[in-house]
C-alpha cells in the first residue's frame, strides 16, 4: 500500500468533521467520521490512517460511524485515536488489534495543594528521588514480588489489591474509572507467559511514551469546574501514564494468534488480518475480554502503586505530612480498552462493546458512572501532550455522548515516528533544550528522550482545540511540564 497520502473521499460536514461516506469502500456498514482542523487533516492524510477508519467500518455489528480523534495516527488494524462501538445483541465484535497492545495504558493526575514557589528550589531534588523510587525503562522491576496466588487476585481486583496492601487510600478507587477493577477478569484464560511476565513489574512505569511528571496550572478556562476538581492556577499537580506492562502486551499478542483462526470460524471478512476478531457472545469472545478485563486490572493497580511511591517521596523530600500536601487523585481513566456500555442507538438504548484505542472516556455531567463529586460537571478527561508544550485538563459533555460515545482523544498524536525522530536529534540535545525552558528531565535511556521529542508529537492545543470548538470536550485547564521522568 502507498503510505504516501490518502487519495479517498472526505466529506467536510463543518470545520472539525471529515465524512468518509460509506460508498468508499465495498462491506463499508456505517461511514468513518474524522474530528481535525485542516491542519490535523493534512497531517492524518499522509499517514494514511482515513483507510484504517474505512477498514473498521466493514466490522460486524459497528454503529453510527467508525470514529477518529485529532491525534490519530496510524496503528496495529484500528487506528491509535479511533473509536467503535459494536452492537453485542447483533453479533458485535471485539478484536485484540481494535483495544490495543498495551491494554489499558493510562493516564492519572494527582493535585496538590502546593504552589510552584514552595517547591521551586526543590524540583531537582523531587525529580531524583522519583527516579529512584519508581523503576523505569525496557523490562524494568519492581519492588512487589507476588506468587502466583497473589498476582491473580491483583487480576481481578485491580486497585482494591493496592488499597487493601497499603498502596493508597479508599478514595482513590471513587476517582479510578470502573473504580480500578474491570469485572468479568478471569486470570484463567492468561497464559503462563503472560503470567510469567506480570510478576516482576508491578509498580514499574515501563518505557517509550511513559512518564511521571511534575507540572503547574498555567491558565484556567473554566473556574468553577477547575474548581470541582481541585485545580488551581501555580498549583502542582502530578501526571503518571502507564499501562499493563509485559503481561497487557502478551495477553495481547496470545490473542492476535488465537483470533485469526476464530474470524475464520465465524466467516467474518476482514479487509485487514490486524482486524481479526470473535462475536462478542461467543465463547472466544468472551474469552479474550476476561483476558483483557484482567489484564486492565494490572495495569490500574500499577498506576495505583506508582502513585502511592510519589506520595511518598513528596512527604519525605519536602518533610511534609499527608495533611500538608492534601495529594488527591483527580481521576484515572484507561485509553486502550474495551468495555460493554449502554447508549442511544437511533433513540434505542442497547449494549454496545466500545473500543476506544487511543481513546479516552469523557462522559457528561449526570452519568452514573461517573463519580459522586463530578456529577454536577461531567467526568475530567486527561490529554497529556509532549514534554515540553504542554497537557490538558477536559471534561465530558453531551454532545460527545451523542456523537462519539462518550469518548475523546488521549493525547497529541505522533507526527514523526520513533526511527526519524532517533535520525533527527539526541537524547542530550533534547534534554539541554528542554533544561533552557526550565523543564528537567531524567531517563535511563537516551534513545526514548530523542523518540519523546516534542517535535514528535502534533502541537496539542491545536489538537484540544478541535474536541472543544466540535464540543465533545470543554477546556477546564492547562498544565505546564516543569520536571519529567521518562520510562
Amino acid at each position: 500500500m502507498n503510505r504516501d497520502s490518502w487519495l479517498g473521499p472526505l466529506v467536510k460536514i463543518d470545520q472539525y468533521r471529515w465524512e468518509i461516506p460509506k460508498s468508499f469502500k465495498e462491506g463499508m456498514r456505517v461511514p468513518g467520521l474524522i474530528y481535525a482542523s485542516e491542519k490535523l487533516l493534512s497531517h492524518i492524510k499522509m499517514d494514511m490512517t482515513p483507510e484504517q477508519v474505512a477498514n473498521v467500518a466493514t466490522l460486524p455489528g459497528i454503529v453510527n460511524y467508525s470514529l477518529a480523534m485529532p491525534d490519530i495516527h496510524w496503528g496495529y488494524g484500528l487506528p491509535i485515536g479511533g473509536v467503535a462501538a459494536f452492537d453485542i445483541g447483533a453479533d458485535g465484535i471485539i478484536s485484540p488489534g481494535g483495544v490495543g497492545s498495551d491494554i489499558n495504558c493510562g493516564v492519572r493526575i494527582l493535585t496538590t495543594q502546593l504552589k510552584l514557589k514552595e517547591i521551586k528550589d526543590r524540583l531537582e531534588d523531587l525529580i531524583q528521588n522519583l527516579f529512584e523510587a519508581i523503576p523505569s525503562g525496557i523490562g524494568s522491576k519492581g519492588n512487589i514480588r507476588l506468587n502466583e496466588k497473589e498476582l491473580k487476585e491483583v487480576l481481578i481486583k485491580g486497585s482494591k489489591w493496592a488499597v487493601e496492601k497499603g498502596y493508597g487510600e479508599e478514595e482513590d478507587l471513587l476517582h479510578t474509572e470502573e473504580k480500578g477493577a474491570l469485572s468479568g477478569a478471569d486470570p484463567n484464560n492468561i497464559s503462563s507467559r503472560a503470567l510469567e511476565r506480570g510478576f516482576k513489574q508491578l509498580g514499574t512505569l515501563g518505557s517509550g511514551n511513559h512518564f511521571l511528571e511534575i507540572q503547574v496550572v498555567e491558565k484556567i478556562y473554566e473556574e468553577e469546574i477547575a474548581s470541582v476538581f481541585g485545580l488551581e492556577k501555580d498549583y502542582i499537580v502530578i501526571m503518571i501514564h502507564s499501562g499493563s506492562r509485559g503481561l497487557g502486551y502478551q495477553v495481547c499478542e496470545d490473542y492476535l494468534r488465537f483470533m485469526q483462526k476464530v474470524s475464520e470460524k465465524y466467516q467474518i471478512s476482514l479487509p485487514d488480518r490486524q482486524l481479526c476478531c470473535a462475536p462478542f457472545n461467543s465463547p472466544e469472545g468472551k474469552k479474550y475480554f476476561s483476558a483483557m478485563a484482567a489484564a486492565a486490572n494490572y495495569a490500574w493497580v500499577n498506576r495505583q502503586c506508582i502513585m502511592h511511591w510519589t506520595r511518598e517521596v513528596f512527604m519525605k523530600t519536602l518533610s511534609a505530612s499527608p495533611r500538608d500536601l492534601k495529594m488527591k487523585l483527580l481521576y484515572d481513566v484507561a485509553h486502550n480498552i474495551g468495555k460493554i456500555e449502554e447508549h442511544l442507538v437511533s433513540g434505542k438504548k442497547i449494549s454496545l462493546c466500545v473500543h476506544r484505542k487511543g481513546a479516552t472516556r469523557a462522559f457528561p455531567a449526570g452519568h452514573k458512572d461517573i463519580p459522586e463529586r463530578y456529577q454536577k460537571v461531567g467526568q475530567p478527561v486527561i490529554v497529556p501532550g509532549d514534554m515540553g508544550r504542554g497537557s490538558f485538563v477536559l471534561v465530558g459533555t453531551d454532545k460527545a455522548m451523542k456523537e462519539t460515545f462518550g469518548s475523546a482523544c488521549h493525547g497529541a498524536g505522533r507526527q514523526m515516528s520513533r526511527t526519524k525522530a532517533l535520525k533527527t536529534t539526541k537524547g542530550s540535545k533534547v534534554i539541554e533544550d528542554l533544561k533552557e525552558k526550565g523543564i528537567i528531565v531524567k531517563s535511563a535511556n537516551y534513545g526514548t528522550i530523542a523518540e519523546e521529542m516534542p517535535e514528535a508529537y502534533k502541537d496539542v492545543s491545536e489538537v484540544i482545540d478541535t474536541l472543544h470548538y466540535a464540543g465533545i470536550c470543554k477546556k477546564v485547564a492547562k498544565l505546564r511540564p516543569l520536571g519529567v521522568i521518562k520510562g
